[in-house]
């Protein structure tokens, strides 16, 4: 996840879509083919992955060979790009209007771009939850991709946020496992005192900043409020939880992070160093960190995990997890939706699901029942079954709403890091950007 970069890209395709539209492009939901129709199993099928190169690359490949046989006039035409590459290659092929029949998305305003300049078929007959096909995802996963009430998108894999900890390091502080947000607080004190940095955390990215912040706007501000406020249009960030949220994190990297390395010059991934080498008692890692996290001295065993506790008299939901899944639309405008959705249907069937989420590929996949404890390892077991079981996914907050108002909370982020601003300030800092950018 490369947050920095991914909201100037969103800004760009945003740009690039508008000015499809206005060349020719519609920007309204296109009238696509009935995406539940009996498929036409004949011709060729494109599909744009983000799974180029190694170990991820063989996964679609395989796919495609295998769908080829069931269906031998259908020839699959995979374009395989990387994390970065792929980004260039969806505002090329949008500017020329000639997305492919089905291609890879992020959730938040990535997606809303696609969805709103009527790029994505909408496949509500087909996914939405109570399909056959939409029961085997978690709820959250098809919610990341709804827009009201319809359902664009196909998760193939989650993610999670969670507060990874050393059991070793919390018996020898003779702390439990917090909670509630105050006894996490509460615990740094003495894990300290043991000789461990309480909780590691590399701000340089300012992402790092935006998780806690997220989990915790979750937390403090009412779903509905926290929704309307994504979107510049609806939005009033005037929900005193903002402040209350932006202040439990500033306690949090007061009283349990190393503030003396000065933490918006650390790289997350010498946070993440420190924890697996033993010298930090905690860090909050994605899913998909889970495993790397236990390659050093913190062995598989001695690794547990927790979401980060719910803070007293929070006005939130305490039931909302930080997370969100990728996955693939189908290209509205395409004559072959009703075969895209038989070919993604095939995809994530569960035998399918089960391989992408074992080794060497490692990505837990969102359909139900497909990280098991004899394909992943125990906390990546754990924390998928938390996500599927999470009646609602907090987005991360640079991909969720517009990049301007990303960009104004990262800086917001770094500056409770740092004391620049108080949380005051900082939230007045994003009510300007998200006026700036009605």
């Amino acid at each position: 996840m490369r947050p920095r970069a991914l909201s100037t890209f969103a800004a760009l395709l945003g740009t690039t879509l508008a000015l499809a539209a206005c060349s020719g492009g519609q920007p309204e939901a296109a009238p696509a083919a009935d995406a539940a129709a009996t498929p036409e199993f004949s011709g060729t099928l494109s599909v744009l992955t983000k799974f180029a190169g190694d170990p991820t690359g063989p996964y679609f490949e395989n796919l495609a060979a295998e769908y080829n046989k069931r269906h031998p006039q259908v020839k699959i035409e995979l374009i395989q790009e990387t994390d970065q590459s792929v980004k260039d290659k969806l505002k090329t092929l949008t500017a020329s209007d000639a997305l492919p029949d089905i291609y890879f998305t992020w959730t938040g305003n990535w997606a809303d771009n696609y969805i709103r300049g009527g790029r994505a078929a909408d496949l509500t007959g087909v996914i939405g939850p109570s399909t056959e096909w939409g029961k085997t995802f978690s709820p959250g996963s098809l919610d990341a991709f709804a827009r009201d009430g319809k359902y664009y998108g196909i998760p193939l894999y989650g993610n999670g946020k969670f507060m990874g900890y050393s059991k070793a390091a919390f018996a020898k502080a003779g702390v439990e496992v917090p909670k509630t947000f105050e006894e996490l607080i509460a615990a740094c004190g003495p894990l300290r005192k043991a000789g461990y940095e309480p909780v590691a955390f590399g701000n340089k990215d300012g992402w790092p900043a935006l998780h806690y912040l997220q989990q915790l706007f979750a937390y403090n501000v009412p779903q509905a409020t926290l929704e309307a406020d994504f979107a510049p249009e609806t939005a009033k960030l005037a929900d005193p939880g903002y402040v209350t949220a932006l202040n439990q994190f500033k306690t949090l990297v007061e009283e349990c992070t190393d503030t003396k390395s000065g933490t918006n010059g650390v790289l997350y991934t010498s946070a993440q160093e420190a924890f697996a080498g033993g010298k930090a008692a905690m860090y909050y890692q994605e899913i998909l960190e889970f495993d790397n996290a236990t390659s050093g001295k913190i062995k598989p065993d001695d690794f547990g995990i927790f979401q980060l506790p719910v803070p007293a008299n929070a006005a939130g939901d305490p039931g909302v997890l930080e997370g969100s899944p990728e996955g693939y639309l189908i290209n509205a405008k395409s004559p072959r939706v009703a075969l895209a959705v038989d070919f993604m249907k095939f995809v994530t069937e569960l035998e399918n699901a089960k391989t992408l989420s074992a080794p060497p590929y490692g990505q837990p996949s969102t359909v139900v029942g497909a990280v098991t404890p004899e394909t992943s390892s125990k906390a990546v077991y754990e924390g998928i079954q938390l996500v599927n079981k999470a009646p609602k996914l907090a987005i991360w907050l640079d991909t969720v709403t517009v990049p301007e108002v990303a960009d104004a909370w990262l800086a917001g982020g770094e500056a409770m890091v740092s004391g620049g601003m108080t949380a005051d300030k900082v939230l007045e800092s994003v009510r300007q950007a998200s006026e700036s950018a009605k």
